[in-house]
């Protein structure tokens, strides 16, 4: 059978600039990639560059990656508009799609509706924007939320990345048809590994963008209180975000011997620490789907974590414990019944099969591929 084209389009893709935006949108295209040939074009601002546009063009992981930086000004009309003429520019330069597979209901993804428009080229929207969220939609402003809607309306499909996040969309108004198709697990790099020596301590993990809504400090708070408590226990911590208020924080605490703050690194880092940990923390505030919890399951590595947003719908017995937003108290206990050894997991294999079965990126691809069919079937009969 012959091979799909497809295009990816995101309004956030990894760049020059911002490194990891969008990281999850790169790896479903590596997925898909499995199945079908994929380019990528992406567009981004650049105010320190002179030139209208800079071109970036190269293979990554296998796949053609255009990413174009176009100068930013001051006016967000202005940027709009070589933002899109970035796009078209870009179009020009690839082969032409069977379909495109655009991400975020953004108005940069109003350029999938011209190509729609202009090209009869369909498309699906894969959406993970927190905004659009229902209990984030009353501060959302109208006009997001009617671009939003607009591009939705074009679109062949609206794919969300969790069920809470396709309740939002529909409390939205959208009425595009709907499948929630996962973040994307890289199981080759997040594995199984036997630990390298046996510990009398609990490891803990965290990793993420540190932003306020992440909760870092209560992890650090929480894991000190055990340490007061005589548990033994190790933390790990950090990301790309403000990783020295965290610093500042554990050497207040004269932590520095059991919890280790660290800075970003690598997606194959990540892994090394989840599988050289015991449990995985995330106590977020919110979550549209929370990939960390997959690729810790992964792992092999029960999660601890908020039932927020998507992150809910992983918190499954046997593979992880689910708590209260903003509930530090329970944090703590939880975590305490843990190092008491109160709760009874799945083995590592059990978990890791989780994952393997409905996240690897040959679950993802096939899901994908599925609906770019019945897309591209109702296309030809229209």
């Amino acid at each position: 059978m012959k091979r799909k084209k497809i295009l990816f389009i995101s309004s956030w893709f990894p760049n020059q600039l911002e490194p990891t935006n969008g990281n999850f949108v790169q790896r479903h295209a590596e997925a898909v990639s499995l199945s079908c040939d994929v380019e990528i074009l992406h567009a981004i601002g650049n105010f320190e560059q002179k030139e209208l546009y800079v071109y970036d063009d190269r293979i990554i992981n296998g796949i053609r990656t255009l990413i174009i930086y176009y100068k930013n000004s001051k006016n967000p009309a202005h940027n709009f508009l070589r933002r899109m003429r970035a796009y078209l520019k870009g179009f020009e330069k690839l082969n032409r799609p069977d379909l495109v597979h655009a991400n975020v209901l953004h108005n940069n993804m109003l350029f999938a509706v011209y190509l729609k428009k202009k090209y009869k080229i369909p498309f699906v929207v894969t959406e993970h924007w927190t905004v659009l969220q229902k209990q984030n939609l009353s501060k959302t402003p109208g006009n997001i939320k009617r671009i939003a809607r607009y591009i939705a309306k074009h679109a062949g499909y609206i794919l969300p990345v969790s069920y809470n996040l396709k309740e939002s969309l529909k409390e939205l108004g959208i009425t595009t048809p709907m499948k929630v198709i996962s973040n994307v697990v890289d199981t080759d790099v997040f594995t199984v590994k036997p630990k390298m020596e046996s510990s009398e301590h609990v490891k803990f993990l965290h990793v993420s963008s540190l932003i306020p809504r992440k909760r870092p400090k209560d992890i650090i708070n929480a894991v000190h209180q055990l340490h007061e408590k005589g548990y033994h226990v190790r933390l790990e911590i950090g990301g790309d975000g403000d990783s020295e208020s965290l610093m500042d924080l554990v050497k207040n605490l004269s932590a520095e011997e059991y919890i280790n703050v660290f800075d970003a690194i690598s997606y194959a880092e990540v892994a090394e620490k989840m599988q050289n940990s015991d449990y995985f923390i995330l106590f977020s505030e919110n979550e549209t789907q929370g990939c960390v919890i997959l690729e810790s399951y992964a792992c092999g590595k029960p999660v601890i974590s908020t039932k927020v947003g998507g992150a809910a719908e992983f918190i499954i017995d046997g593979l992880g414990i689910g708590i209260e937003k903003d509930n530090t108290d329970q944090l703590y206990k939880t975590l305490e019944k843990i190092c008491r050894k109160e709760y009874t997991f799945k083995s590592e294999s059990e978990i890791r099969n989780f994952a393997v079965e409905g996240y690897s990126r040959k679950a993802i691809s096939q899901q994908f591929v599925k609906v770019y069919d019945e897309v591209l079937s109702k296309n030809r009969i229209l």
